[in-house]
């Protein structure tokens, strides 16, 4: 029955699946009781039927009580057995079809597993996999040898010969990707009825694996914690990709130094960033200010005239109305609070730019919910408003816009150097005179021919994906996390150098998203930026843009070097080219 309790895998070795056994013979773990299972509809009949008849009788003997002032608590023989009837009843009728409602109470789903429908999972499936599992190891993740199992698959299914022969760790799970493989089980469904993100990972992995026919051998299985991304970071997994991590510096940051983690598969990258490292900590450091600090969202709203969008503009615009708005935005959050409301009009259509602090979350999910109860908030001032969509992209995010080059998104950061003239010279292998001139003519004046917005530098975009990847941020934020104009000058009577990167939307955080998963949390701890910030709210996401914006000071440093010394494609083919025949390396 639905009831029974379901078993999670126990880690182990491996081993080999039995032979499943010739059509009309029994295995070896078959019983008596399996060969003639009860009528399971005629017991549902007759439960419901009970179910409701004791009801229906102990409300009308509750009514006639009442009718009579007789006390309900005082019960006859037959009122006492109904009532453990009733009981009786109802245990059987919540075990066999309330057990999917209290397990996903017990085992978080994943938002699919919310928005989409099970009812095309087999009753067969369910009583299956509801047996004890007496499995002694996870699911491996490879396909078994074809003259061992002969799914039917629904589709056609092409078959790779050079699929590793790994079994999978027991019959149960090979039944499930039968299932899976013949669109009898949703894949996005594994996790909450297997109880298991490990062995859901490792059965939809099998599955896949027969579906296309492709090997999934060089992917890793194990060793991933697959309960700590389940409805947060990733859906429906099937592995995870190795990125090596490397150190820069130590960078030396407003007096303090700090060894910045970077992941990334470019060779001569963390190389060139180390370099920059040394020669700002050998000339004393570079000095950080975090400028604005402020995340933002922009719904889209339509009235039937621009007239009415124009008064909903000079309303929010509006200083003696902003303190209303304030609370009702921050009413949302502990953190999150509601700094400015800048508006744009198209037409009939208004943009309505909410700005405001998060703590040291990056804070999407917190001004969406802010921006939420303001537009039920106007709702109800301007019932003609129609709210096309809670982001209207006059936010804007993971897009370049001149918005967030202007006004800012995230932390807005400075940051800036000087390098002795000695430095540059025997550090960087260059002067101070052909730095000025590449970083005008390459980073301002082919910036400006190419059309760049928000690319007036080196390889800004390098640093901050490989630092984002290595501690846990959105990458695909990097877009306009590395806006960035980096500026070069001589001073000291032309003899040392000034360079600065000016970053106007750093989009960081310390908490949330992939900061919490062990690996992105361990070099978040190496920065001493872990977690929120016990003493001022914000603090570590802060420092983490500052530490971002004096990375990419340094590799912007090292690479204009490179480039004015003629080293870049030494460099590259040192450090940036295997020296090992691939054709040789096992696949």
């Amino acid at each position: 029955m639905a009831a029974a309790q379901r078993r999670p895998a126990k880690d182990s070795h491996f081993h080999q699946i039995r032979p499943v056994p010739e059509k009309g013979g029994l295995s070896d773990s078959s019983k008596g009781s399996d060969a003639l299972p009860p009528p399971l509809y005629l017991a549902n009949a007759f439960f419901f039927s009970l179910f409701f008849s004791v009801v229906y009788y102990l409300l009308s003997r509750w009514r006639e009580k009442i009718r009579n002032s007789t006390p309900l608590h005082i019960l006859n023989l037959s009122e006492i057995s109904a009532i453990v009837v009733f009981f009786v009843s109802f245990i059987y009728l919540l075990g066999f079809f309330g057990m999917g409602f209290v397990q996903s109470l017990i085992i978080p789903r994943s938002s699919h597993d919310e928005i989409l429908d099970d009812d095309e999972i087999i009753d067969d499936f369910d009583q299956m996999m509801l047996k004890e599992d007496s499995r002694a190891a996870p699911c491996a993740a490879a396909a078994p040898p074809p003259d061992v199992f002969s799914p039917k698959p629904i589709n056609k299914i092409v078959v790779d010969d050079q699929l590793p022969p790994t079994p999978l760790s027991s019959e149960e799970d090979e039944e499930i990707v039968k299932s899976v493989v013949e669109g009898k089980i949703p894949s996005y469904t594994l996790e909450s009825k297997l109880g298991d993100c490990h062995r859901a990972a490792a059965v939809r992995r099998e599955a896949l694996q027969r579906i296309t026919g492709k090997s999934l051998a060089g992917l890793p299985l194990d060793g991933f914690n697959y309960d700590a991304i389940l409805g947060q970071c990733c859906e429906m997994p099937v592995g995870y990709i190795q990125i090596p991590v490397g150190i820069a510096g130590p960078l030396l940051l407003n007096g303090v130094e700090y060894s910045v983690p970077m992941a990334t598969t470019e060779g001569c990258l963390i190389a060139s960033t180390n370099r920059g490292c040394k020669a700002i900590h050998v000339s004393g450091g570079a000095t950080c200010i975090v400028l604005r600090d402020g995340m933002t969202r922009a719904p889209v709203v339509r009235f039937a005239t621009a007239k009415r969008a124009a008064e909903l503009k000079f309303f929010l615009e509006d200083p003696l109305n902003f303190e209303t708005l304030s609370d009702v935005f921050n009413s949302s959050s502990r953190f999150g609070r509601l700094q400015t409301i800048k508006c744009a009009i198209a037409g009939k259509n208004l943009y309505m730019r909410f700005t405001c602090s998060t703590g040291d979350a990056m804070g999407m999910n917190m001004v969406s919910k802010g921006v939420q109860n303001v537009m039920d908030f106007l709702n109800k001032e301007f019932p003609d408003m129609d709210v096309i969509g809670i982001s209207g992209n006059y936010c804007s995010d993971k897009k370049p816009a001149a918005v967030n080059w202007i006004e800012g998104r995230g932390k807005s950061v400075v940051c800036e150097a000087i390098i002795k003239e000695e430095i540059v010279k025997k550090v960087l292998k260059t002067d101070v005179a052909s730095l000025v001139e590449l970083n005008m003519l390459k980073n301002l004046t082919g910036s400006a021919m190419a059309g760049a917005l928000g690319g007036f530098n080196a390889h800004a975009s390098n640093i901050v994906s490989a630092v984002f990847i290595a501690t846990g941020q959105d990458p695909a934020q990097n877009v306009e996390s590395s806006s960035c104009i980096t500026m070069v000058e001589a001073v000291n009577d032309g003899k040392d150098l000034h360079i600065s990167v000016t970053m106007p939307s750093i989009e960081v955080g310390t908490v949330g998203g992939g900061t919490q998963l062990a690996s992105q949390a361990a070099c978040l701890n190496l920065l001493g930026v872990k977690g929120a910030s016990r003493e001022v709210p914000g603090a570590n996401s802060r420092l983490l843009a500052t530490i971002v914006a004096g990375s990419v000071l340094a590799g912007e440093l090292s690479l204009l070097s490179a480039i004015a010394a003629g080293q870049l494609v030494k460099s590259h083919m040192k450090y940036n080219r295997s020296t090992k025949d691939v054709t040789k390396l096992s696949t």
